[in-house]
């Protein structure tokens, strides 16, 4: 390796090393501060804290390794053109491409680790991450519940006035809204004056004791007609138990169990387990098709006695029946029509969510190879960028990073969403802010390659407000001398 490129390395090393440090320190803190409620007041030990941070730092490094990339790229070229750097090796005829080729090679192999961090140890932290706090709930039920707020565990959605014991497991004024299985939104409401909570050992059931309250349940009648009576139970109790399942939060570590979640699955799961769900959802389609079509056959036959050869249509069917019994025909009719769309709106609902589910992990296979992408992306924004505007330190080009990132940032969230949403193909909602971005950087590596300048100055901005002042200066002056 020449002198030069060991001399650019060096140089943009030095800057990303210390970047990323602060921003990685920024976005734990950010961390720290989402998750302030289950560690601050739960006596945990220094260990479980410390473990706990280093399970959740992983998922950081995919925010913050392209945004380092960015900021370093511009902080070291946009230095090397303020002082004059790149003036002197294109006068030994260097050109910008051939200085930035080490440090090409270096992003290229960054984008490689990028992408087996994102593929090997996010996946196996975020499993860590999910029963470390299984087991801190375990230890201390309480921990799950915030004073003052609703908190979802399982299927139910918790709030409590206060807490108070050793280790916050006795509750006072309970309220939780529990799921329907059917996915109607919540349908039952329990209310309780105090409850406790305990839990066992290796267990991940969590049991919460309701000590006099009220239960009221919303209740579905099979008839649609029924329906809008809106029926439902109520009833009181002195006690009453509810099994917390926690199995949904994660598996048993020690048993080695993969967990199902699509923030915790390589590649090769991910592929296998699309592969699965996508079966099972066409089997879904196929099997509500073919009940539906069958749910809707409705036949008008002819009055018992009569002929039905000399009925031709039918109209003449209805007119060989009485007033009150096509009155019943109709209501018949209606009834099995509203039956049949209370059924399909219930199952387009669930297979909603099924297919939401599979675009979630669509996404989750798409974002591994996004960021490996993001990393090269950036530099080939931040490397000409910086070339151009010819600013070094902290004042321009952290303005120029914040706002590139935060348009890539931004586009990328919108898209997973509303691709997760089935808005847009989940391809398409990953790799949007990419696409949007990559012209940029090909026009900006094409300008400062190719020496065609950009003057960066905000005289638009600033000239209105220069204006202003001086009319209001000269106004001011105006009055003056005519009142001398």
């Amino acid at each position: 390796m020449k002198i030069l490129d060991r001399y650019i390395l060096k140089s943009f090393l030095i800057t990303f090393a210390s970047v990323f440090v602060i921003l990685f320190f920024i976005f734990v803190l950010q961390g720290i501060w989402l998750f302030i409620s289950e560690l601050a007041g739960k006596n945990l030990d220094f260990m479980v804290i410390v473990k706990f941070l280093v399970f959740y730092s992983p998922k950081i490094v995919p925010l913050v390794l392209p945004l380092s990339i960015l900021l370093a790229s511009i902080m070291t070229f946009g230095s090397f053109a303020e002082n004059y750097e790149f003036a002197a090796m294109k006068s030994a005829g260097i050109s910008l491409g051939r200085a930035m080729k080490a440090l090409t090679v270096f992003i290229f192999l960054l984008s490689f680790a990028a992408f087996f961090f994102a593929n090997n140890v996010i996946p196996k932290a975020e499993y860590k991450f999910i029963n470390l706090r299984k087991d801190i709930l375990q230890t201390k039920p309480a921990m799950a519940i915030a004073e003052g707020q609703f908190n979802t565990i399982g299927n139910s959605n918790i709030k409590v006035d206060k807490k108070s014991g050793e280790n916050g497991e006795l509750l006072e004024g309970v309220t939780m809204h529990v799921k329907s299985n059917q996915g109607f939104g919540n349908k039952t409401v329990i209310k309780a004056k105090s409850g406790i909570l305990k839990s066992e050992e290796g267990s991940n059931i969590l049991k919460l004791d309701l000590i006099d309250g009220y239960y009221y349940e919303d209740i579905y009648p099979k008839k649609y007609e029924e329906q809008n009576k809106v029926p439902f139970a109520k009833a009181s109790f002195k006690k009453y138990r509810i099994n917390i399942d926690l199995t949904n939060l994660n598996k048993s570590e020690e048993a080695g169990e993969i967990v199902n979640t699509n923030t915790m699955l390589n590649v090769n799961e991910l592929n296998f387990t699309i592969d699965s769900l996508q079966k099972s959802f066409n089997k879904d389609v196929v099997s509500f098709t073919e009940n539906i079509s069958q749910g809707v056959e409705f036949t008008l036959k002819p009055k018992p006695g009569t002929d039905s050869g000399k009925f031709k249509s039918t109209d003449d069917i209805l007119a060989s029946f009485t007033k009150e019994e096509k009155s019943r025909v109709y209501e018949t009719a209606l009834n099995t029509i509203s039956s049949t769309d209370f059924s399909i709106q219930s199952n387009k609902n669930d297979l909603f969510e099924k297919q939401k589910n599979i675009n979630k992990h669509w996404i989750a296979l798409h974002e591994k190879f996004v960021v490996a992408f993001s990393c090269l992306l950036m530099f080939f924004i931040g490397a000409p960028l910086g070339a151009i505007i010819r600013k070094g330190g902290l004042g321009l080009p952290i303005v120029f990073a914040v706002l590139i990132f935060i348009t890539f940032h931004f586009i990328n969230t919108f898209g997973k969403k509303v691709a997760q949403e089935n808005g847009m193909p989940p391809f398409l909602g990953t790799w949007l802010s990419s696409f949007i971005l990559t012209p940029l950087a090909v026009s900006l590596t094409y300008r400062a390659t190719n020496d065609i300048g950009v003057m960066v100055n905000f005289d638009w901005i600033t000239e209105p407000f220069q204006k202003l002042y001086t009319k209001i200066f000269n106004n001011n002056n105006n009055e003056s001398d005519n009142k001398e």
